[in-house]
């Protein structure tokens, strides 16, 4: 057999191989994506070492009206992922970006039924359910999948501050918090990204990461 041709069955014999060393090394891990919000570090033992495991933490359900009059809860959503974030009505600034850019992602995700949107806004005593109607019609939000969720402001708050860690205004009372980020949750309720909504970029990374969820969901035979 002619070198060249030793050669070029080589390549073809050894391929496979590389392609499964490829596949095993990025395959796996390269789309696993990460969990935020830990809540506390425990240590097990495991065959008589000891060893540290973070906790992340698991959103608390929430009852709130969306702007249909509805009320939707965390329980509403399960089954899949939402895309949450916080804003109110009258914000001229972030806003209004962070809200064109939802547009995207609802666009891109039209057709998937396990993506949903929620915007919780933070000055629920101005953002009525009225209110909100108009603006979910300003931004095209598609019913059943984009809700813009209002009610007690005490409620409000500790969503922001307690479950999405959002920090707390100075002062006593629960006032306005405010926060262009968005956050992905998954369908065990826990935050898997966080982006900047005013950013395309961003999106577009937050848009790649809704897929990949969707994607470990539909090879997931455990159900978790």
């Amino acid at each position: 057999m002619r070198p060249k041709q030793t050669l070029v069955l080589g390549l073809i014999l050894l391929l496979p191989v590389l392609a499964f060393l490829f596949l095993k090394t990025f395959g796996t891990n390269r789309f696993a994506l990460p969990t935020y919000l830990p809540d506390r570090v425990d240590s097990t033992q495991v065959g008589g070492e000891w060893q540290r495991d973070t906790v992340f933490h698991t959103l608390r359900d929430f009852r709130l009206p969306s702007q249909s009059g509805r009320v939707v809860s965390q329980q509403d959503l399960k089954g899949g992922l939402y895309v949450a974030s916080f804003f109110f009505a009258t914000c001229p600034g972030a806003c209004p970006k962070v809200n064109s850019q939802l547009m995207r992602v609802q666009e891109k995700f039209r057709k998937e039924p396990r993506v949903k949107l929620v915007s919780f806004t933070v000055d629920p005593e101005h953002d009525s359910v009225a209110v909100l109607a108009r603006y979910a019609e300003r931004y095209g939000a598609i019913a059943g999948k984009w809700f813009f969720l209002t009610g007690n402001k005490a409620e409000l708050y500790r969503l922001a501050t307690e479950e999405f860690r959002l920090p707390a205004p100075a002062g006593a009372a629960p006032g306005i918090v405010h926060s262009q980020n968005l956050y992905l949750v998954d369908r065990n309720h826990q935050v898997r990204g966080i982006y900047d909504g005013t950013k395309p970029r961003e999106v577009e990374r937050l848009i790649t990461e809704i897929s990949v969820l969707l994607y470990t969901y539909d090879h997931d035979k455990s159900g978790h």
